[in-house]
């Protein structure tokens, strides 16, 4: 599983960071997690409000710091639609 944290560093970004790799751990799910804080790259993505969670090049998640449940549930979502 691809992961990023799109967000020019702000607090919430960095949250959103940590709580990603605190799921990632917990779930014990193999990926790759990418933090990507340049402005021209978070707009190739066509979002609006930052902190952004993509994964596999999907948008999940867009302006808000989920908490790492939220995250699991959203990792398993993800990982159940890629086996299908």
């Amino acid at each position: 599983m691809d992961i990023k944290i799109l967000g020019p560093g702000c607090p919430k970004c960095k949250t959103l960071e940590k709580v990603t790799r605190e799921a990632v751990s917990e779930s014990g799910i193999t990926a790759t997690i990418e933090k990507v804080e340049d402005i021209v790259k978070i707009m190739e993505y066509h979002v609006m409000h930052t902190p952004v969670l993509v994964i596999n090049e999907k948008v999940v998640l867009s302006g808000q710091v989920p908490t790492v449940n939220q995250v699991k549930e959203i990792l398993i979502k993800n990982q159940q639609i890629n086996i299908i």
